[in-house]
């Protein structure tokens, strides 16, 4: 079996909705946010955007999914569509690391890709686990599958990083950073995620988001670089 075959297996396995049927106490929780997007790169445009995350707690797991979705049109012509899933499971080791498995899937049909997916398997740590501030590190090798519009799929293995940062700023505001970047032979794919949420009341919050995604190397007339500015109302479930 090939190393790309091996790793999908892993991670389905890794993701499989059977790691749910451990034992032990179960927490879920989640949010649905909803906004305007302000897009510029290979797409100028302000839509409508909608975002979903779900999480589940486990003494020994933690599952996190997320779903995104752009969508604009302009006189019966579509300006933006975009589609992003991203299903993660981490498995605690001890206090301060933990393995995890990792799938994406995007469609983007202004990226001059029809598809891109990638399937992680890795090491994450606790880097600083404090009442109001975390930071956690990531990393670990995988695959990527992209299919362009013009010509044929290929496959190339990649090398998974990641740092996440969350600051509690005061009791009603949280600001995030968040980087992604996945280096490849032939690609190297970074996005940068820069987030302030501020409680409205009760279960209410607004969020603002600055998001810069590049590729290094991208079909013929398509940006490398793409920004998002983002202002959506979350509800926290």
């Amino acid at each position: 079996m090939s190393f790309s075959k091996n790793i999908v297996l892993v991670s389905a396995l890794t993701l499989s909705p059977a790691t749910f049927a451990a034992t032990g106490d179960s927490q879920w929780g989640g949010e649905a946010e909803l906004g305007l997007v302000t897009t510029s790169g290979n797409t100028e445009t302000t839509t409508a955007n909608f975002k979903s995350k779900l999480e589940n707690n486990r003494e020994q797991w933690h599952h996190l999914f997320t779903f995104e979705t752009l969508h604009s049109s302009s006189e019966e012509n579509n300006t933006a569509e975009r589609y992003l899933l991203t299903a993660q499971s981490d498995y605690k080791i001890n206090d301060i690391s933990y393995a995890f498995g990792r799938f994406s899937y995007e469609d983007d049909r202004f990226s001059g890709f029809e598809y891109r997916a990638t399937e992680t398997l890795g090491y994450g740590r606790h880097i600083i686990r404090e009442k109001t501030l975390k930071f956690d590190v990531e990393g670990g090798p995988g695959v990527r599958q992209s299919k362009p519009e013009i010509g044929s799929s290929d496959s190339e293995a990649i090398l998974y990083l990641s740092g996440k940062l969350k600051w509690d700023v005061s009791e009603t505001s949280v600001f995030t950073q968040n980087l992604f970047s996945e280096i490849g032979e032939d690609v190297t794919a970074t996005k940068s995620v820069t987030g302030l949420k501020t409680q409205i009341n009760g279960d209410l919050a607004m969020k603002a988001t600055y998001t810069v995604k590049q590729l290094s190397e991208v079909p013929v007339g398509i940006d490398k670089t793409d920004t998002e500015t983002a202002i959506t109302l979350v509800y926290s479930f």
